[in-house]
């Protein structure tokens, strides 16, 4: 990053924490004092202040300040979460505390959502569109005894709106976006519509419907697109082109003491890749050529559904919540050539690349005892997934490999008010499965109230992680290597330790603050890593072998006053990974540093919103194996560049708040690539020297009509 870029991003955190405000919900010039409720990890939905554990909300007002249309457009800017685009592949990866997505669980409405390659985790983020949703809250730390294996670094989950105010309503859009400096209505660009309709059929039933498409034309940077005609590497895009589609729907039911509803996702999402090798196929005798190319299309199918019924027996009866949800996504393979001067397919094949199908169910009953001091929640959850991956999916011997994990978990856990400050809640959850030994989860956590107003939540928690199908089963032999999966690998064992620190403080009738001091420790044990068994010949294999620990400390800042609000946060955190894999391991602890800050202005006479948003990430370390020049492995310290995303929205209703219109720009410091030396090379690849971050300066315009009567 530049001088100049370093200045602009100080200056933005430096406004931001100075005074900064948020879109209020009600009346302009009025502030909201309502407070939030969450539901995560909770008996029944309460207040975030009454809630042991420590959720963070992100509301609907922010999703549409950020104009976000996918869960990756709006955690680019979220404290410990880093996301990790692949151009290649069209998918966005994150990491929540340096752990990636195989340790953490996406959630819609409690239920794990699935995906090309799992349940809940390894979630493709730019799969998740957010037109339906009424809030996110994340929660971290292991959540083993709530949410089961793989919830080692936290859970996040998705709320979707179950009810309206209005007996109709009618709610479309469209937006528009550069992709970088690129944009028209025919071959670049972002293009999305959308429409929602909802209806109150009585006071107690309720239903919607929402269709959404999102056709992003790639990013062409130096590339010349699909139908380029020379063998020279240019044809093809940078970032692949793709187009989804998503159809949702709900019927809710709700009276005094019960609530039904059922929720049906359809997804299919098309991801084009343009190979950059022609052939010539020249004819001497008439000095022509007929360019051909070999390319492919990938397709993700995905459909949901969830059945939900809770409430309670009685006005002071049993509470009970039980789901059941089957859940299916196939990702298929087309294989074609193409003639690119007639634009011609032929020798097209199709193929299924992989699948997931999954029957889920999870119940909570609480509240047996009647008691406001001593709750006690018991709670079931039990899945059944078959999963497929062809031999084109990864390097498994030339063969298909199919597996079914059906697993049977019991939970308890009971939440003690000791007095109106003090509360606690233990926890255990039973983890039973086909394929490995039994497993246990373990929480404690807790909540105190001093005097002073600073309340003190703590969370002990444990989790075990599953293998993925590429450390159990991968299979590449041939004369150059020799890397073997291992199904006997046994789950990874995480646990966590996270305290908060929180003070609400209210100077005056317009002054409001909140800040919290967080700490924690991870550490993930017998984690698997790709390791040497032998030397001669060159033999891999994935073990049960290294250890992950990361300690940090994060303090966020809220203050408010009149229409202004404003976030500032920062976070220290240090790494280490115990690498027995290696001789030459170093295990030290290595040290990053991540701020963030928003701020927004509302002007009531203008009903106008003024947002920005910035994130520094500052340099990354990471030790890695090296070759020196007397050809010895040595470990030496990489360092990935530091780099700041800043983005700014205005958002104007008119006609009465019928209309609104959002434009704004995203990556405004037109990041594109950060230098990295921190990467370590695969078995059979070399290591990276930059990893693609963005696609540069883009802008966007969003118009939205509220038909509401």
């Amino acid at each position: 990053m530049n001088f100049k870029s370093k200045i602009y991003g100080g200056l933005f955190l430096f406004n931001a924490f100075v005074g900064v405000a948020q879109e209020k919900d009600s009346i302009p010039g009025k502030v909201n004092h309502l407070e939030e409720v969450v539901v995560t990890g909770q008996y029944n939905p309460q207040s975030v202040k009454k809630s042991v554990f420590e959720v963070k909300v992100i509301t609907r007002a922010d999703i549409d300040r950020q104009a976000g249309n996918n869960l990756a457009d709006l955690l680019n800017q979220t404290l410990n979460i880093n996301i990790i685009p692949n151009a290649s592949t069209g998918k966005s990866g994150v990491q929540l505390f340096g752990l990636d997505s195989q340790y953490f669980k996406i959630l819609v409405d409690n239920i794990p959502v699935i995906n090309d390659e799992g349940l809940g985790n390894n979630t493709d983020l730019t799969q998740i569109n957010l037109d339906d949703i009424q809030q996110i809250e994340i929660v971290e730390g292991s959540m083993g005894v709530d949410y089961g294996a793989n919830a080692v670094s936290g859970i996040i989950n998705i709320i979707t709106r179950k009810s309206s105010e209005h007996k109709w309503e009618v709610t479309p859009y469209i937006q528009e976006e550069t992709v970088g400096k690129e944009y028209n209505f025919k071959d670049k660009g972002r293009h999305i519509q959308s429409i929602k309709i909802g209806h109150n059929f009585s006071d107690k039933f309720y239903a919607n419907a929402l269709f959404t498409r999102n056709d992003f034309k790639g990013f062409w940077n130096n590339r010349m697109g699909e139908n380029y005609l020379f063998n020279d590497g240019l044809r093809g895009y940078e970032w692949l082109p793709k187009q989804q589609i998503n159809a949702k729907s709900l019927l809710a039911y709700t009276t005094k003491n019960y609530r039904l509803f059922y929720k049906f996702e359809f997804f299919r999402e098309t991801t084009d890749r343009f190979s950059a090798d022609v052939q010539m196929n020249e004819n001497p005798a008439t000095q022509t050529n007929n360019p051909v190319a070999k390319d492919e299309i990938y397709t993700s199918t995905r459909y949901y559904h969830h059945l939900n019924a809770s409430g309670k027996l009685s006005d002071n009866g049993l509470n009970y919540d039980v789901s059941f949800s089957y859940q299916q996504q196939n990702r298929d393979l087309e294989k074609y050539n193409y003639r690119i001067r007639s634009q011609e397919h032929f020798g097209t094949e199709n193929l299924e690349y992989e699948y997931r199908k999954a029957f889920y169910s999870k119940g909570n009953f609480s509240n047996f005892l009647k008691n406001d001091t001593y709750n006690v929640q018991l709670g079931y959850e039990i899945n059944s997934i078959n999963g497929y991956v062809t031999s084109l999916a990864g390097f498994f011997n030339g063969e298909n490999i199919k597996r079914e994990l059906n697993s049977y978990d019991f939970f308890t856990s009971s939440e003690i008010n000791l007095n109106k400050r003090f509360s606690i809640r233990p926890g255990i959850r039973l983890l039973l499965s086909s394929q490995f030994d039994q497993q246990a989860a373990l929480s404690l956590s807790s909540k105190y109230v001093f005097d002073n107003g600073y309340e003190l939540r703590g969370i002990v928690g444990t989790a075990p992680k599953l293998p993925t199908y590429e450390e159990l089963y991968t299979y590449m032999v041939d004369v150059n290597h020799n890397i073997q999966g291992n199904p006997n690998l046994n789950p990874e064992q995480g646990k966590s330790v996270f305290l908060h620190l929180k003070k609400d403080s209210k100077l005056n009738e317009s002054f409001t603050m909140q800040n919290k001091l967080s700490a924690w420790y991870l550490d993930v044990k017998d984690r698997i890593e790709m390791i040497i068994i032998q030397n001669s010949p060159l033999v891999y294999q994935y073990n049960n072998i290294d250890v992950y620990k990361t300690w940090g400390l994060s303090l966020t800042n809220t203050a408010k006053y009149k229409n202004f609000t404003g976030n500032f946060g920062v976070t220290f955190a240090g790494t280490a990974k115990v690498l027995d894999s290696s001789t030459d391991s170093n295990d030290d602890f290595l040290y990053a540093v991540q701020l963030n800050a928003n701020a927004s202005y509302l002007v009531p006479k203008w009903e106008t919103v003024f947002s920005a948003y910035v994130k520094y990430n500052g340099p990354q370390y990471q030790f890695v194996g090296r070759t020196n020049e007397q050809n010895q492995t040595v470990t030496e310290r990489g360092k990935q560049n530091p780099f700041t995303w800043l983005d700014a929205t205005v958002k104007k209703s008119f006609l009465k708040k019928s209309l609104e219109a959002t434009i704004g720009a995203r990556n405004i410091l037109d990041i594109t690539t950060i230098n990295t030396t921190a990467a370590e090379g695969g078995a059979h690849t070399g290591a990276a020297t930059n990893i693609l971050m963005g696609y540069g300066r883009s802008y966007f315009l969003k118009l939205l009509y509220k038909l509401n009567f």
